[in-house]
């Protein structure tokens, strides 16, 4: 059997800037994870099953060294047959034999009543199937071919985003992500899948970060999910050209100086980012109409920098998750008790680096 874990993410920094081409961003990957494992199979036809979604069986089969769905009667498994469809087309055109076998995925980036945390788990389980079937054909390719199979998958469902989360999925770590030309991509779409693969994509850029020694990462939740397409889609939709404009050249400015601290080892430089990037944030919500910093998010936010943090809300906003950059040399007691009287979980995630 074959078996694989993808990690969820954070955004730290650079949200909804990020969706533009060429918008830098901070993402992490947290050990919170989506397992594929792959199983061969003696049915003539694959099945794809999920501890999610036990109810639901998708079928599927080779005709002519491609995939076909056999069975699908819901949207439940979109994410992962088109990172199948996608991953097994790749192998086709690389002159693999392609065979069947049986899918079977376990998550664990939702809470124990099945809400979602916020923790990219359409893009985990892209890149988690992406990985899984590569690994079944002993394909060894680079963490950038699997991040460029993984975005054309997801992007082919869901239509937006940056794909960072996807980046934190196939790389690890800390990483410094600049969102690439998604227009190019639609553009080339129709390009042979090997090709595509292995051209330059425009304004792509990951790169892998150190943080300081001392630099801690403290996650709450305040329990209501949101949706991250339907509030980047209302974003794109509702925005005067220029605020808009200089939102996008003050986020990039906040970021690549809170790239610079991690550079440095500055934790006091990244944390006066942090602070930067909320105000950003903040400032976009106000002339979008959009609700980012929920009023749970922003006492999760007071919280922490009355006690020394450095805070600002995670991701789409409107719920989920908000971040506390902490020195772990000083006690993070008072704000953890805090958010709980405030009825703000504490995640206790660490960060997931590839072995």
């Amino acid at each position: 059997m074959i078996s694989v874990k993808s990690p969820g993410k954070l955004y730290i920094a650079g949200e909804y800037a990020v969706v533009e081409k060429g918008m830098p961003s901070i993402v992490v990957a947290l050990n919170q994870f989506i397992t594929v494992n792959i199983e061969d199979t003696n049915g003539i036809n694959g099945n794809i099953n999920s501890t999610q979604y036990q109810n639901n069986l998708v079928q599927w089969k080779i005709i002519d060294n491609q995939f076909k769905v056999v069975k699908y009667n819901n949207h439940d498994f979109e994410y992962v047959i088109s990172a199948m469809k996608v991953t097994l087309n790749y192998l086709s055109s690389l002159g693999y034999k392609l065979n069947i076998f049986d899918i079977n995925i376990d998550s664990s980036l939702n809470s124990s009543d099945g809400k979602k945390y916020g923790l990219g788990s359409s893009a985990a389980v892209t890149a988690g199937i992406v990985k899984a079937i590569l690994k079944y054909y002993n394909l060894n390719i680079s963490l950038e071919k699997v991040f460029k199979l993984s975005s054309i998958a997801h992007l082919d469902v869901q239509g937006n985003g940056s794909l960072g989360d996807i980046a934190a999925s196939v790389y690890g770590g800390w990483i410094a992500y600049s969102s690439f030309d998604r227009d190019w991509l639609k553009y080339n779409r129709n390009m042979k899948i090997k090709n595509l693969v292995e051209s330059d994509w425009p304004e792509l850029k990951v790169e892998p970060l150190t943080p300081p020694n001392n630099l801690e990462l403290l996650i709450g939740w305040t329990g209501t999910p949101a949706s991250t397409s339907s509030l980047v889609n209302k974003v794109e939709n509702n925005y005067d050209k220029n605020d808009y404009n200089k939102f996008l050249s003050d986020s990039k400015k906040c970021i690549n100086r809170m790239i610079n601290g991690f550079h440095k080892k500055s934790l006091k430089l990244i944390q006066k980012e942090i602070l930067v990037n909320r105000i950003l944030l903040t400032k976009l919500g106000k002339f979008t109409g959009i609700n980012i910093e929920t009023p749970k998010l922003n006492k999760l936010c007071k919280i922490a920098i009355k006690n020394n943090g450095a805070a600002k809300s995670s991701g789409a906003g409107g719920g989920d998750c908000g971040i506390a950059i902490i020195d772990k040399n000083l006690s993070k007691d008072k704000i953890i008790d805090e958010w709980k009287n405030n009825d703000i979980k504490r995640l206790n995630l660490k960060i997931h680096k590839n072995l």
